[in-house]
């Protein structure tokens, strides 16, 4: 009798801890199971490869031979401008662009960049009206690793008018490249960037024609499509 109590006593004692065991496991299980998606969400946040359809585009924005595009991101922001005299204008005055303020979305709406204007590290400045010793470049700046590049538009001719209501067409050279402080290096491949299918955007035809007008600001809201290209070599 003694035997089988002190089996039933051992059986009273163990069964607590499996039973600790087996929730632990389960937990791990469903939690790996929840995280799972979003590391694969994270890995494909751009469409890329062969899913990258570029729409026709202008001879003088065409993306030379030996590149593909790799990334698109759908651009909605604003294109920001402030008044100064203008040497070019009939009135002597005109709105300038000092920054684009975007950010670029995947086609289910998922975040993938920031998109304005900053300082690029690897280009001396050469510009008389910027204060400060590095170029202020057109910047993209990938939304999870922070890996950025820099870009100017492409000469002599990287500009073409599409939609005379809307800001141009835009072919851009990558001049800078940048890892983020991770090791992350989404964007460091890219060679050229076009901005395409654009909508709004132009600053605006009255709040600048006088003296007393310079320093106006506008924030005008624009769409467009951004296509990055890597090297087929790469």
């Amino acid at each position: 009798m003694n035997k089988y109590r002190t089996k039933l006593l051992i059986a009273m004692q163990v069964f607590p801890v499996v039973l600790l065991t087996l929730t632990v496991a389960a937990s791990a299980s469903a939690e790996s199971s929840a995280t799972a998606p979003a590391k694969e969400a994270a890995s494909s946040h751009f469409s890329n490869g062969p899913s990258v359809t570029v729409p026709p585009v202008p001879d003088n924005i065409k993306v030379p031979p030996g590149f593909t595009a790799f990334l698109e991101g759908h651009g909605v922001g604003t294109q920001n401008y402030v008044c100064r005299p203008s040497a070019t204008s009939r009135s002597g005055f005109a709105f300038v662009l000092f920054t684009p303020e975007a950010t670029l979305f995947s086609d289910n709406g998922q975040q993938l960049t920031t998109h304005f204007f900053s300082p690029n590290p690897f280009e001396a400045n050469i510009d008389p009206t910027v204060v400060g010793d590095r170029m202020i470049r057109v910047t993209w700046q990938d939304s999870q690793d922070t890996s950025t590049v820099w870009a100017k538009v492409h000469q002599p001719h990287g500009t073409a008018t599409v939609d005379p209501n809307a800001i141009a067409w835009v072919l851009l050279d990558v001049v800078g490249a940048q890892r983020g402080p991770t090791g992350g290096d989404t964007l460091t491949a890219t060679k050229f960037i076009q901005r395409l299918n654009t909508h709004g955007g132009l600053a605006p035809s009255t709040g600048c024609a006088s003296l007393g007008e310079v320093g106006n600001q506008a924030f005008v809201d624009y769409t467009a499509d951004y296509f990055f290209y890597k090297s087929d070599s790469q």
